[in-house]
This record gives structure tokens, C-alpha cells and sequence, in this order.
């Protein structure tokens, strides 16, 4: 877990505490469910805003928060962990499955919460991820994560981040009470379709999955409208309604383990974000292990194709498309050459040149090299004055990648009806594009 330039965690100093009488029992429970938990990406702590209590201790803010980060570039400043990695449930894809050969640890409530205030005080962590095996059954393992975050809340007064994953095929009840104390709560969808998830994880449904993500969106739905009825009433002095997940849900996917296709994902994500109002979808490429399942693939996905995945998921959410226009009838599987806007304007040529002057907001969103903030900024500046490409230099735009494609006031294309390869060549990504970049969105 990488925790920033300046600082070094070193869990000698949290576990010098009296209450860890069993202290280095307690460090290999952290060394294995850390470790247990890096295949779990959905832990982004964005969205939520939570005052600290009277007290108490910790806060969480939209904006602010000292993130920490890991080599390629992922944010890890929760505590990352999983309850237990022990798992009555085979799921072949699932290092951690009941038939697998590895170390198994099972943290107490009391450790997690402990073990959580602690790190907080040192500030390593602005709050905690906590996911979990599935242990005897699903309400007793789900019964355990809503403990943590309860005496965090209640007893603690903790006002820091939680994430809580929660257990597929786990009461309505308990599902509801988890809402209550944690800032997000997620379920993962496993795989993009139910077949896969039928051969890989007989013991999961896509139905099951879903029915906690729609307790969820309600839970979230009613809460905002009893917030708005408070607001109303301006007039009596009220107590703000109860927050339910704040930060909303999100869930992962597993990419490259069935032999399902980017059509497969693309059109599962777009469901889930149109059916259950989800923040996030996360893409995690399968990792193969030793001793697999024969039905796996004994070599990973190409990171490019993960990376095109979650290019393609803020086209879903801010640029206005739809998940069938981005990837063509001819292949199933999103190209990796380009990014996904830009295959598809090469795809649809006669939608182009755009006229940066005159075009409407979502056909501007359509042009390649150009996001939203971009977009929202030329919208601005065109009230008051013509649009050059000096301009679109000075907002930091690729002026030899979106030339093609736009018409300004000093500068028509051409490109777009001379050789098709020409044009693929001349705004074809830098190779460190491939891997470093993302599509420019206003919202985590």
C-alpha cells in the first residue's frame, strides 16, 4: 500500500498499542488480507461529504483528502482489507475460493476497528475498505461488516470514510442497515454476462446481484427525498434526514476470465448505470494464478484492453453515447490502436468536420481530444469571440489531433476525405497514451 513521497507506514508503531496483546498474530492477519484484498479495484473514496460529530473524530469531504498512490497510479488511501479470506463459496476465477491452496487469516470486529482508528490517528488513511470471504453464510458474514461500521459510527464517532462491500444474497435488512453507517456500499457483478458467471461461480446469479443493487438505489432515492422535503420546509426547525450511502454504489468487473467480449461489458455497464443508478463500474483484467481451474486463461488480458474498457465508461457517463455505437458489427471487442472516440470518428467520417464555432455541446463532446471541461470552456468563449486553433492551443489541446476533425475560424480540414490511413496515422495515440491517459470527465 503506497502512502505518499514523505511517509513510510510502519505497522511496529500501530500494533505498539497495549490493546494488540497479540500483536504479531495481528500482523500476519494484515499481511494476508491486504494482500487478499488488492484484487478488489472498486475502492475509490469520492462523492461523500460527512461532518465530523461533536467529539469525535475524522471527516470526510468531496475535496481535500491527501490521497496516497500506488506505482501505476491507483489511489489507496483507505485501509484496503478483507474480514477473511476463508469462502464457503468455489468461484474458479477467485484466488481466494474454498478449494484454493492459500494462507487464510480472519480478522475479529474488534481488530478491524481497531486496527482502522488507529492508522487514522497516524494519518496513513482517510478510511477504511472492507470487503470479506463469505463465512458460514451470507447474513452472518454481512452481519460482521455492518458490526465494524457500526462501532466505528456509534461508539467511536468516527466521521472518516467506509466503504462496505456487501454480500451477495444477504437480507434486505441488513443491506439497509449497512447504508446507514457507510459512505458507499458496492456488490461485484463478477462477470459481464450470466453465463460466464453460471460456468465460472455456479453459487452467484446476476438476479441475486442485482436485487442488492436495487435495495441500494432505494435506499439512496429515498434518503435524497426526504432530504429535500427537510429543505422545504424552511420555516420549522428540523433534523437533517438520515443520510443512506452518500457516495453511492458502485461494483467490478472481471474482464478476460470468461471469454466474453467488450460488447458483453460495455452493454452490462450501461444497464447497471441506467437500471440501479451506479457511480462507477470498475474493469479489473483477470489475473491468472497457479493451480487454476482449467477453463481459465492461463495468460492475462492485455492492459490496453482494461484501459479501453474504462475509456469507453465515461463515454457511457458524460460524452452521450450509447454502449452499440462503441464497438462496430464487425468486431465485438473495443480496438486497442485508438481510443474508443476516436475509432469511432474514424468510423463515421461524414459526421465531421465540426464546427467549433456553431456546433451544439453534445456533437462538440464528440470530437476526439476534446473534453468535457474542454468543451464547457469553448462554449464560454465563443459568447464573446470567434474561436482560432490558437485558442484551442492555449486550452491545452492537441491541435495536430483534433485539427481533422474541426472547422474554426482560421482553419478548414481536409484530411477527412483524402486516404483513410493517412488520418488513422495522424491521430493514432503516443504509445505512452496507451496506458497513462484517460478521457477528461468533471466527476470521479
Amino acid at each position: 500500500m503506497g502512502l505518499g513521497r514523505s511517509r513510510q507506514l510502519d505497522i511496529r508503531h500501530v500494533f505498539a498499542f497495549p490493546r494488540y496483546t497479540e500483536g504479531v498474530d495481528v500482523t500476519r492477519k494484515l499481511t494476508i488480507l491486504a494482500d487478499a484484498a488488492k484484487y478488489d479495484a472498486s475502492c475509490a473514496s469520492s462523492g461523500s461529504q460527512r461532518e465530523r460529530a461533536a467529539g469525535g473524530m475524522g471527516n470526510t469531504q468531496r475535496v481535500g483528502i491527501c490521497h496516497s498512490y500506488t506505482p501505476d497510479g491507483r489511489c489507496v488511501s483507505l485501509l484496503k482489507i478483507l474480514l477473511t479470506n476463508v469462502c464457503v463459496f468455489d468461484c474458479l476465477y477467485c484466488v481466494n475460493r474454498t478449494s484454493s491452496d492459500v494462507p487464510r487469516a480472519r480478522f475479529t470486529v474488534r481488530e478491524v476497528v481497531d486496527l482502522t482508528l488507529d492508522f487514522y490517528r497516524r494519518n496513513y488513511i482517510e478510511g477504511l475498505f472492507l470487503s470479506s470471504g463469505i463465512i458460514q453464510a451470507p447474513d452472518y458474514t454481512m452481519e460482521q461488516l455492518v458490526e465494524v461500521a457500526r462501532r466505528l459510527r456509534l461508539d467511536h464517532r468516527f466521521g472518516g470514510y467506509i466503504h462496505l462491500k456487501t454480500i451477495p444474497g444477504a437480507s434486505d435488512v441488513l443491506v439497509e442497515e449497512a447504508g446507514r453507517y457507510a459512505d458507499r456500499l458496492s456488490v461485484n457483478i463478477e462477470l459481464p454476462t450470466p453465463a460466464g458467471l453460471q460456468a465460472l461461480a455456479p453459487q452467484k446469479t446476476h438476479p441475486t446481484i442485482e436485487h442488492g443493487m436495487a435495495l441500494v438505489r432505494q435506499g439512496v432515492d429515498e434518503a435524497r427525498r426526504e432530504t429535500r422535503a427537510a429543505r422545504r420546509v424552511s420555516s420549522v426547525r428540523r433534523t437533517p434526514a438520515p443520510a443512506f450511502a452518500p457516495a453511492g454504489q458502485s461494483t467490478q468487473m472481471i474482464v478476460g476470465a470468461s471469454g466474453d467480449s467488450d460488447r458483453d461489458a460495455i452493454s452490462t455497464a450501461s444497464h447497471l448505470y441506467r437500471t440501479h443508478g451506479l457511480r462507477r463500474v470498475y474493469y479489473s483484467a483477470f489475473s491468472p494464478f497457479p493451480l487454476a481451474d482449467r477453463r481459465l486463461p492461463v495468460t492475462p488480458p492485455s492492459l490496453v484492453r482494461e484501459h479501453r474498457l474504462y475509456q469507453s465508461d465515461w463515454l457511457l457517463r458524460y460524452y452521450g453515447f450509447a454502449a452499440d455505437e462503441l464497438v462496430t458489427d464487425a468486431d465485438d471487442n473495443l480496438p486497442l490502436a485508438h481510443d474508443p472516440k476516436t475509432a469511432w470518428a474514424l468510423a463515421h467520417r461524414a459526421y465531421f468536420p465540426v464546427d467549433v464555432n456553431t456546433a451544439p455541446r453534445e456533437a462538440l463532446l464528440r470530437v476526439p481530444g476534446l473534453g468535457v471541461r474542454t468543451v464547457n470552456q469553448l462554449i464560454g468563449i465563443r459568447r464573446h469571440h470567434r474561436i482560432h486553433l490558437s485558442d484551442l492551443a492555449k486550452l491545452r489541446v492537441s491541435v495536430r489531433r483534433i485539427r481533422p476533425f474541426v472547422v474554426t475560424a482560421d482553419s478548414t480540414p481536409r484530411l477527412l476525405d483524402s486516404d483513410g490511413s493517412r488520418l488513422s496515422d495522424l491521430v493514432a495515440a503516443k504509445p505512452a497514451q496507451l496506458t497513462l491517459t484517460f478521457p477528461e470527465a468533471n466527476a470521479s
